[in-house]
């Protein structure tokens, strides 16, 4: 037996660039168990004979969905991938885009994917962190300046030009119903669409000096903003390219360089944009806010009504407070989707 097979998470350690964080290391170590294969249901439309660029999102049996891909984050998107099979009725049809900073160790990530998931259709891409790097302005909270989180904002440049629409999902969640209907949502005249929250304080995702300047606050002068979470969003990446509107969001991040009109990393661009214009999802698809607040990350209910996808934004993720042994009641319903093996013990 060689010393590969003895200690496999000294392998992966060895595999890491030198200038890996510790706690990134540590992370991208553990081992994760091999998911069943999940099969399509004999109602499902076959694949193999859909030309490669299809043009026609309404023909397509392929359910794209994009996330981004990362050493800290790598237990949950394991799990919420396997939620996405789990409960799919076709399975087979889903094709997964991930997205990691140029500066990570993609062949890892990718191996790690592959290891658990040997059947899954997936493509991995690099995200240049210098795009964004010199546009992030300092948040409430240090995880939301991580280049990475802002590459949701470059998912039309990112992938394939025949990918036309696509469900952008975060990591920290899972879904417990048929993404194939989120994908589904119709989205009409919008770019987006996405649980909208109108009873939120919309005012309090920017700061004063925003509102106060009447150039900026007429923004919103000719709609209706809403508050919507960037976690979970069906987006239509032809219009976007068209649009340009990458570019649309970079413009304000530029313009909160020189001065701070909102607080909250990725997400205020995103409203400035398209708040007001996006194309309603049943809050069902985005029960979010479990991993508590920004600030100490309290444990929290779900609101009201049928869930199909549980995400815990916010400070607190599960797997942290399950392994502190510190976990919400809710994080139980996170547990059965954990893949990660126990760690090695000499006396197993």
């Amino acid at each position: 037996m060689t010393i590969i097979q003895l200690f496999p998470s000294l392998f992966l350690l060895l595999l890491l660039p030198s200038s890996a964080a510790p706690t990134a290391a540590a992370t991208i170590s553990q081992q994760f168990k091999e998911a069943p294969r999940y099969y399509n249901s004999p109602e499902c439309p076959s694949t193999v004979n859909t030309p490669p660029l299809t043009v026609d999102p309404t023909v397509d049996p392929t359910v794209q969905v994009a996330m981004t891909l990362d050493a800290a984050y790598l237990r949950g998107s394991m799990a919420a991938v396997l939620s996405v099979l789990q409960h799919s009725s076709c399975p087979e049809n889903i094709i997964f885009h991930f997205v990691t900073s140029s500066s990570s160790n993609a062949s890892l990530l990718r191996a790690t994917i592959s290891n658990s998931f040997p059947y899954l259709n997936f493509h991995v891409y690099p995200f240049n962190d210098s795009l964004v790097s010199g546009l992030i302005s300092t948040s409430i909270r240090a995880a939301l300046d991580c280049p990475l989180n802002y590459a949701r904002s470059y998912l039309a440049n990112i992938l394939p030009l025949h990918v036309s629409k696509v469900v952008y999902l975060d990591s920290d969640l899972v879904l417990v119903d048929d993404i194939a209907t989120l994908a589904a949502t119709p989205l009409g005249d919008s770019i987006l669409a996405a649980p909208e929250y109108c009873n939120a304080n919309f005012a309090f995702y920017f700061t004063p000096t925003f509102w106060s300047n009447p150039s900026l606050s007429a923004t919103f002068s000719d709609r209706k903003p809403c508050y919507f979470n960037t976690g979970v969003m069906v987006m239509d990446l032809d219009t976007w390219r068209a649009g340009e509107y990458t570019t649309k969001i970079e413009e304000w991040m530029e313009l909160q360089k020189r001065m701070r009109i909102y607080e909250l990393g990725s997400l205020p661009p995103f409203l400035l944009v398209f708040a007001g214009k996006i194309a309603p999802v049943n809050h069902r698809w985005n029960q979010h806010g479990l991993g508590g607040d920004n600030y100490r990350g309290l444990c929290r209910d779900l609101h009201p009504g049928p869930v199909s996808l549980l995400h815990w934004s916010g400070k607190s993720k599960p797997w942290v407070r399950l392994d502190a042994e510190r976990p919400c009641p809710l994080d139980a319903l996170w547990a059965p989707y954990d893949l990660l093996k126990p760690p090695f013990s000499f006396d197993s």
